[in-house]
């Protein structure tokens, strides 16, 4: 199937966001410190798997539950605009897991990588794009990913501490913008 190139760049770019392993650099650093290293290419694959599993199976997921790909990318678009707002604010409404003892999955695959703000972005993204030009754009992200995890220590020694920050405030300007737009996109059919 054909992949528009601007499509992939504007999904890729979204998930990218979404996922933030940049703004995440300073958590993976501490992790891979307590831990003694990290297994790049498990926790890559490991993240890789949930998303490819929740962009197949997640609209039967939402059947089940009575739901419709418009009302979950509206209450997605929600999520994503808090996640920008708290990048932007410097704010954290999602509380992570402080649990280091299986890092590799938990909590660097998921919810640091894969987690539900990435599911959520993921499946609002259905509600407007191809689930091929979604896969590419997970998979571009999935090489970003590993190699940031294989560059931890240049990358924090390249960005340096108001590096990281002004990166993260960057992203959440752009994930603001991107939720205003999903829910602009969505919630027209869904008021009667």
């Amino acid at each position: 199937m054909h992949v528009d190139a601007g499509e992939l760049l504007t999904v890729g770019f979204t998930l990218f966001a979404v996922i933030d392993i940049i703004g995440s650099v300073p958590i993976l650093i501490s992790i891979k410190e307590k831990m003694g290293g990290i297994n790049e290419f498990k926790a890559t694959i490991i993240s890789g798997a949930l998303m490819i599993l929740f962009l197949f199976v997640g609209k039967g997921f939402l059947n089940l539950l009575g739901l419709d790909v418009k009302s979950f990318a509206v209450g997605g678009s929600i999520v994503i605009f808090i996640l920008g707002l708290e990048m932007v604010l410097g704010l954290e409404f999602f509380k992570s897991e402080k649990d280091i003892k299986a890092a590799t999955v938990v909590p660097i695959a998921f919810p640091l990588i894969a987690g539900s703000g990435t599911l959520t972005t993921i499946m609002s993204l259905k509600a407007n794009y191809t689930e091929t030009t979604i896969s590419a754009a997970i998979l571009l992200n999935l090489v970003v990913v590993y190699i940031v995890l294989k560059s931890l220590g240049g990358l924090a020694r390249l960005l340096g501490p108001a590096g990281l920050i002004a990166v993260r405030k960057f992203f959440g300007v752009i994930l603001l913008a991107i939720a205003v737009k999903i829910f602009a996109t969505n919630a027209h059919g869904l008021i009667k």
